[in-house]
């Protein structure tokens, strides 16, 4: 038993080092988008304090699903931010398990330039949005006579770009059209449903995804519109994001690797492809080392060989 669990053990640990070799040489080639993605997390948090500044609170306005859905109260808000973190930890955890399990679809790095182009995206039109109308907000915390409801004007450029976290976040006002909450659960949702494997995962994703639109607006955190617009916005984005960027490369069928987004650098094109099909469990065959240069979308070895045979037949 004991040496079951070290042989085990010692394979775990050569597919964690192969497979972060590989993850390593596709974040060179991409950490721009990478850094550019969490760098727009932090302009969009100033985005959503500086409207904050703008909120005015005022009567909650006439809203639908307030009438069908009973009101949970301060006492319980919590329960939506514990289901959406659920979601946000579990997606995070799945995106990793490149590294430990030998079954892999796709490759962390390029997973997360996917997301975090969707993020991008959506969070940016919600910027443009929220700031071209505030509406009173609809949370205990932004209503009349709230201390909070209001920030005091700023002493300077300063203190609005600091983000006073996570207080600032969970107690903002006016940032409502459309939901943040909503833009994290629906991109996470439908990344799993484009790229996970689990059937039965998809449907508990999509499941969730409702759940956590009714406790929204149970919660009075956001209108029924915030949460109504943020489904046919993201799925909208998605759809035209994937249409803009090249296809994932699918690891389980031993493909090469296709960068997200392209890289302009085309080098050492055999050494990557050989090293992830090894990393896949693929053999390579030595007789498959064939020239990579191209000339008008034909191998050179190919034209060289037409250019032979237009010459023997030419000659009388």
């Amino acid at each position: 038993m004991t040496l079951y669990i070290g042989r085990e053990a010692s394979k775990l640990w050569k597919r964690i080092c192969a497979e972060t070799s590989a993850e390593s040489n596709l974040f060179i080639d991409n950490w721009k988008y990478i850094i550019a993605g969490f760098v727009f997390q932090y302009i969009h948090g100033v985005a959503a304090r500086g409207v904050h500044y703008l909120h005015w609170p005022g009567p909650t306005l006439q809203d639908l699903g307030f009438f069908l859905l009973p009101e949970l109260g301060q006492d319980k808000v919590y329960v939506s931010e514990t289901v959406f973190m659920f979601v946000f930890l579990s997606f995070f955890l799945w995106t990793f398990h490149p590294f430990v399990f030998k079954v892999k679809k796709f490759y962390t790095v390029q997973i997360w330039c996917r997301v975090l182009a969707y993020l991008v995206v959506s969070q940016t039109l919600r910027i443009f949005t929220f700031y071209s109308t505030q509406l009173p907000g609809p949370n205990y915390h932004c209503r009349p006579g709230s201390k909070l409801a209001r920030l005091p004007e700023p002493d300077g450029v300063l203190e609005v770009l600091v983000i006073n976290f996570p207080q600032g976040v969970i107690y903002g006002c006016g940032d409502l059209i459309f939901s943040s909450h909503m833009i994290f659960t629906l991109v996470f949702v439908l990344t799993y449903q484009k790229y996970g494997t689990r059937r039965c995962i998809k449907q508990f994703g999509w499941t969730i995804a409702i759940i956590q639109s009714l406790l929204i607006v149970a919660s009075r955190k956001h209108y029924t519109v915030d949460v109504v617009v943020a489904w046919y916005t993201v799925n909208l984005v998605v759809f035209f994001v994937d249409k803009k960027l090249p296809e994932l490369s699918d690891r389980t069928n031993g493909s090469s690797l296709l960068l997200l987004p392209l890289s302009t650098k085309d080098k050492d094109n055999w050494t990557k492809e050989e090293n992830h099909k090894l990393l896949n469990g693929n053999s390579v065959n030595p007789a498959d080392r064939r020239p990579r240069s191209q000339s008008n979308g034909k191998n050179l070895e190919d034209v060289n060989i037409n250019q032979v045979d237009t010459s023997m037949n030419s000659t009388p």
